[in-house]
């Protein structure tokens, strides 16, 4: 399986299905990984705590890719997220809010699987559909 279908799969069946399952086919067992919110953790298991904390402030989420660069062992991926904010996030309540807002991902590959992933999107355009000033501890960006 190539790089972009690496990728493909983690949006578009991980994180849009919401199927984890996937991750233990696609993603490296000590995959690192920096979310567009300033999340870090390492492995497989944290990265699913990490998705069901999306999925339970946006239970509608989804990425849409818009496009994929491939080189080689690194694939970048230029997406639109999107969502409804029905519950707790960084200890912003539910606000009811639709969201929209572009951002950008470097995957590293390694082993035929996603070692590193690398996520930033413009935070400040979510922070304003929510209404909210960034939570203390929060990184913009």
């Amino acid at each position: 399986m190539g790089g972009t279908d690496l990728v493909r799969r983690f949006y578009e069946e991980l994180w849009n299905r919401w199927d984890l399952a996937v991750a233990d086919e696609i993603l490296a067992p000590d995959v690192r990984f920096r979310g567009t919110l300033g999340t870090r953790l390492v492995g497989v298991e944290a990265f699913r705590g990490y998705v069901e904390e999306v999925r339970a402030a946006f239970p509608d989420w989804h990425n849409r890719l818009e496009e994929l660069i491939d080189a080689g062992e690194t694939i970048v991926a230029r997406l639109t997220f999107s969502g409804t904010h029905r519950g707790e996030l960084l200890g912003v309540a539910a606000t009811g809010a639709r969201v929209e807002y572009a951002g950008i991902a470097i995957f590293r590959l390694a082993g035929g699987r996603i070692a590193e992933a690398w996520v930033v999107g413009d935070t400040q355009e979510l922070w304003r559909a929510l209404s909210v000033i960034p939570p203390a501890g929060s990184r913009t960006g």
